[in-house]
């Protein structure tokens, strides 16, 4: 049974008909006697979680849009503490967003293929299908009883036949585009899991990220995404000025990408028994001489090293196709000649490497008569690699150490690659009219026999499927039009909220995942279906949560908490008496230091869960999980209680008060309070994402409402603002909590509501918008020479809001203190930022005056 809530009326669903429609109050459950200990907190969760809003982007809506993403989670069965972390963060950020008037639009789905599924199927004797979409249910369940406000209706799961069926569809676009191709390749493999890794998959030691296993060097015929071709594309947008709160990713980014300077050129290797398809990727910086070529040289233990048995320091029996001219050059395995960091291929050039010159003399290599070493030309390299792109060959620049996406996966649970191998055809791509390729009922090889596309003929179907980060490449255009069974997504739909706005999520994600989500939203912005390169404005990358670890010390053994004691300063295993190790990392089942969610839901309910994950520690920094910090959160939300409880009384017996003779002076406290806090929160919700700094802010304005005298309480009109924004503020971050407290200032008697218009009484508060700082309230201008800070000036923000780039510069050159800075300088330009959040730059760029008698045209001061 399920129940949708429409503003003021509930719909009870069973089986998807309606079995029951009714009216709801909003009202309070009027317990303001009462203690606020565990069990209120509960009862007023459970009275609130049906009347909360249900939040979805309309398509139609003229608001502007924001996009807030969190990245999907995997779907293992339960929530840790790091999925309430990251999805509390989105949510709130949605909340508020909402609260300024957006079409705000915060969806969820599910990663639910991969090797884990299927590890864990196979152990339960249970297919991978039936599991995750099991633990999909009970992981949603979760979710919603975490208040988050997701756009339901968008749900997806990239294991469905209507979500891989396009993932498909985008591999033929691909492949049609030149940007994929097969090949032999030396590769990572898990004997104990059997599948290809990626190079981060394996650890430091050659162990299996997975199942711990040693990994081996293996040759196989594997699928490649050419990702390689968008590298100069990739790194040179990484300096786009749209891109916010990147911070240290776009180094991360940037490290893996690779400086670009050098040109890559496909290779075929003809000669080697019983193999087809082996192509040597070739990296030179000195692609205009690529003609001149004489030899290549490959390290040992490299591809050709493990096909071509033999000595090492030897010529192979093979030959490597020349694409530029048709030549065939003599392949080497060395070590004695010098590789480019990270690579293990070498194009030997003698006419202009001192180095391959030696080599060629050395093994009696032709290269006839030569004056000098060649020069560089732009030129030819124009020409050699504009030929080498238009024949598919290679000619794009990119890194010496970058490489193209291997996708293959000899696994049964992830998306079926779209091409079959036909014995009259060869490999054929399959139509895309015939989508989707299916998984088959169970794994058996005797499903994997089809029909070629081609000539109609028995063909194979390709049994690998693809790494799962194919999957989450494009997941967020997806979203926006998850019911589409014509084409991946409506591509005017889509533009409409693409790119995302903020996208939340875990920084071990800021290397492979953004690669392949910024390489793949590059590849669409390049065939016309999304307007922008870049797939995420701005980026939130929340730290981990931490739990405390106790290790035995030298062995390293993980123990429980109750097995640890404390002797003297030292902490000891009880049982041996042997040191322990106490530190904070990031929690695991394995080491003992995690916390269900449900644990902490129960003992202290959703808002306060909320609360304790997002209060005192920056969203970016780690969590260190410790129940001793809990207190302050606690005692805030009993303090709020408190106020609107007095609150309630003192407009009751209104009448009977009379104002004291510091009435005026503590409402003019409160304004200022207002509106100092409300700036500073909004600030912080929306600049920063500093969601703990916007709970202190809030704690900061609850500390001046309780410094309120009782006529004050009663009769102050600035007080009942400053309550009413505290608990608005409140709403995005603890939304069962706020409402209650709403409901108690709309039950009370006596409201004053000073501004007209200013709160909206009939409706509930998450419609509420966001209170504005009030005009008369001065905000800071900063005023900069040269880019640094000179002075702070203060406006009201009625003529704040009226600075421009024009009247900023007088405005800036009016200042006493700049004026002396500025004593026999030039302003040469102003440039002037007007912060949606109550704040503004003007930055004077000045230059010295060349001589006195000149009159520059330029403002001299």
């Amino acid at each position: 049974m399920r129940t949708i809530i429409f503003l003021k009326k509930c719909l009870i669903f069973k089986n998807n008909r309606i079995i029951k429609s009714c009216n709801y109050s909003t009202k309070s459950l009027g317990l303001w006697k009462n203690e606020f200990d565990n069990s209120l907190r509960h009862k007023i969760e459970e009275h609130w979680k049906p009347k909360l809003k249900r939040f979805q982007y309309s398509e139609d809506d003229t608001r502007p849009k924001y996009y807030v993403l969190s990245m999907f989670p995997y779907p293992s069965g339960n929530l840790h503490m790091g999925h309430v972390r990251v999805y509390t963060i989105s949510d709130s950020i949605a909340r508020f967003h909402r609260m300024l008037g957006k079409n705000v639009f915060q969806p969820m789905g599910w990663d639910a293929f991969g090797l884990p599924a299927e590890n864990a199927a196979l152990e339960r004797n249970e297919s991978p299908k039936d599991w995750t979409y099991k633990n999909i249910k009970t992981m949603k369940n979760q979710l919603l009883d975490l208040a988050c406000s997701f756009d339901w209706d968008r749900e997806l799961s990239t294991c469905h036949p209507g979500y891989y069926k396009f993932t498909q569809y985008i591999f033929l676009k691909l492949y049609h585009e030149g940007f994929i191709y097969q090949k032999e390749a030396l590769v990572n493999w898990d004997p104990v899991d059997k599948t290809v890794l990626a190079d981060e998959q394996v650890d430091e030691q050659g162990r299996s990220w997975r199942s711990g296993a040693k990994v081996v060097k293996k040759p196989l015929k594997q699928w490649f995404i050419r990702t390689t071709r968008f590298a100069k594309s990739l790194l040179e947008s990484l300096e786009d000025p749209s891109l916010q709160d990147w911070k240290d990713i776009i180094n991360i980014q940037k490290g893996w990408i690779g400086d670009c300077s050098g040109t890559v050129f496909d290779f075929q290797v003809v000669g080697v028994n019983k193999i087809d398809k082996i192509i040597l990727t070739v990296w030179t910086n000195k692609a205009e001489h690529v003609s001149r070529a004489k030899f290549i040289a490959v390290a040992t233990g490299s591809l050709l090293d493990k096909l071509c048995e033999g000595e090492h320091n030897r010529q192979l029996n093979c030959k490597a196709i020349n694409p530029v001219t048709g030549e065939q050059l003599p392949i080497f395995v060395t070590n004695v000649i010098e590789y480019e960091e990270g690579s293990d291929c070498r194009l030997g050039i003698p006419d202009v490497f001192e180095c391959d010159y030696v080599f060629a003399e050395q093994n009696k290599i032709s290269v006839g008569v030569r004056e000098h070493f060649l020069e560089d030309n732009e030129e030819e390299r124009f020409r050699i690699c504009k030929e080498a792109m238009l024949k598919n060959y290679g000619g794009y620049p990119t890194s010496v150490n970058l490489r193209d996406w291997l996708i293959s996966r000899q696994r049964y649970w992830g998306t079926p690659i779209p091409i079959v191998n036909c014995k009259n055809c060869g490999v054929q791509p399959v139509n895309f009219e015939d989508l989707p390729v299916l998984l088959p009922s169970v794994n058996l090889k005797e499903q994997s026999e089809t029909t070629c596309p081609k000539c109609k003929g028995i063909a194979e179907r390709e049994t690998d499927t693809m790494d799962t980060f194919v999957d989450s490449s494009w997941y967020y255009l997806r979203y926006i039009d998850p019911r589409n069974d014509v084409e991946p997504f409506n591509k005017e739909l889509v533009n409409k909220l693409y790119p995302v706005d903020v996208y939340v999520g875990g920084k071990e994600h800021a290397v492979l995942h953004l690669y392949y989500a910024r390489f793949m939203a590059h590849f669409l912005h390049s065939i016309g279906w999304i307007k922008e390169k870049e797939p995420f404005k701005r980026m939130l990358v929340q730290g981990m949560v931490m739990g405390k670890t106790y290790r035995v010390k030298g062995s390293g053994k993980y123990l429980k908490q109750d097995e640890v004691v404390q002797k003297g300063k030292t902490l000891v295993e009880k049982e041996t008496g042997t040191p322990v190790v106490e530190q904070w990392e990031k929690m695991s089942k394995s080491k003992y230091n995690g916390v269900e969610p449900s644990y902490i839901l129960t003992k202290y309910g959703i808002d306060t869960t909320r609360l304790l994950i997002l209060a005192d520690v920056s969203p970016m920094s780690n969590r260190h999980w410790n129940e001793k910090t809990f207190p302050g959160i606690l005692k805030w939300q009993h303090r709020l209680w408190l106020t609107i409880k007095e609150f309630i009384e003192a407009r009751s017996v209104q009448s009977d008060i009379k104002k004291s003779a510091k009435f005026d002076e503590q409402e003019e406290y409160l304004w200022d309070s207002r509106n100092y806090y409300l700036k500073g929160a909004f600030y912080n919700y929306s600049n920063t994402h500093m969601l703990s700094v916007a709970i202190s802010k809030m704690q900061g304005l609850t500390g001046s409402l309780r410094k309120s005298s009782k006529d004050v309480i009663a009769l102050g009109g600035e007080y009942e603002r400053a309550l009413v924004t505290q608990v608005i503020m409140l709403a995005p971050v603890a939304p069962h909590f706020a409402s209650e407290l709403w409901a108690g200032i709309q039950d009370a008697p006596g409201r004053i509501n000073k501004i007209p218009n200013e709160i909206k009484w009939n409706i509930s508060l998450d419609e509420q918008l966001w209170p504005q700082v009030d005009l008369d309230y001065k905000l800071e201008v900063y005023l900069l020479v040269n880019n640094a800070v000179k002075n702070i000036m203060k406006l009201p923000r009625r003529e704040f809001e009226l600075l421009n780039v024009d009247n900023a510069k007088s405005l800036a050159l009016s200042d006493a203190t700049v004026q002396k800075v500025l004593a026999g300088s030039l302003v040469r330009d102003v440039k002037f930022e007007l912060f949606p959040s109550y704040g503004a730059n003007i930055n004077l760029l000045t230059e010295l005056r060349r001589h006195k008698n000149v009159i520059e045209d330029a403002d001299v001061v």
